[in-house]
């Protein structure tokens, strides 16, 4: 039963003359809590899943990884803090970030440019 069949049936219900009493309501509460549960498998579980595979990349980082931050720069961790990492970028050039703003570890054998 599609989400618009559902809301179909309803809207009949609710405009049928006589008896909609407590069925009505109960129809109601029955879509919100269907509506509810849609939202939840679709949108928030996916998201907290992606947070946590997030944080545990993060947590991961270690000096010699490979990484690149969420604005394209490509680095090497020399050190890391509670909150910021530093990258060696180019020769004697060395940067820190916010440990957030790394978007990906470069695995080993993976081809940067790829």
């Amino acid at each position: 039963m599609s989400i618009a069949h559902a809301a179909d049936l309803a809207y009949a219900a609710a405009a049928s003359p006589g008896g909609s009493g407590p069925s009505q309501a109960v129809v109601q509460i029955l879509f919100l809590a269907a509506l509810f549960a849609i939202f939840y498998f679709l949108l928030i579980r996916p998201q907290q899943r992606q947070r946590r595979q997030r944080e545990a990349m993060l947590n991961a980082v270690k000096r010699g990884d490979r990484v690149v931050t969420s604005g394209g720069l490509h680095g090497t961790v020399v050190g890391v803090n509670e909150h910021t990492v530093v990258l060696k970028v180019a020769d004697q050039v060395k940067l820190e970030f916010e440990r957030s703003a790394i978007g990906r570890i470069v695995a080993q054998g993976e081809k940067e440019g790829a």
